[in-house]
């Protein structure tokens, strides 16, 4: 009887968030991936026999917002290169889960010195992403 009340007295500690840590991205790899397969599957269903030109490049240039606006509308209608490039959003997001994960993590164990250099990480990556420093 009292190693259970032990055992319901313990708090959530670190060991428990590295495992939802681990298995985040874990989940989130095979997820993604699963997507873009499925993805790939659909385009190669409806575009198969379709011979592709690779011998001019057209750059578009747009915004990281209309590309997600774009991917989101086009995986709804079941796009094909829209759902792989949803797994490949995914896929993105899965360290940026992590990285969110893992400030609350350092909140819940007041762990400041880690929580300003995560905060000051999560910046630096929503500054790249919305100004475009990431291409």
């Amino acid at each position: 009887m009292v190693k259970y009340k032990t055992m319901q007295q313990e708090k959530f500690g670190e060991k428990d968030f590295q495992n939802i840590i681990g298995n985040l991205l874990r989940y989130g790899v095979w997820i993604s991936l699963t997507v873009a397969f499925i993805g790939g599957v659909i385009y190669l269903i409806h575009h198969g026999h379709e011979v592709e030109n690779y011998s001019v490049f057209q750059e578009k240039d747009r915004s990281i917002f209309e590309v997600i606006s774009s991917v989101y509308q086009g995986a709804i209608h079941g796009s094909g290169t829209s759902i792989i490039f949803f797994g490949i959003i995914l896929l993105f997001l899965t360290p940026i889960f992590r990285i969110l994960l893992s400030l609350f993590s350092f909140l819940i164990e007041k762990d400041y010195l880690y929580t300003v250099i995560t905060l000051i990480v999560i910046l630096i990556i929503s500054i790249s992403v919305a100004l475009g420093f990431s291409h």
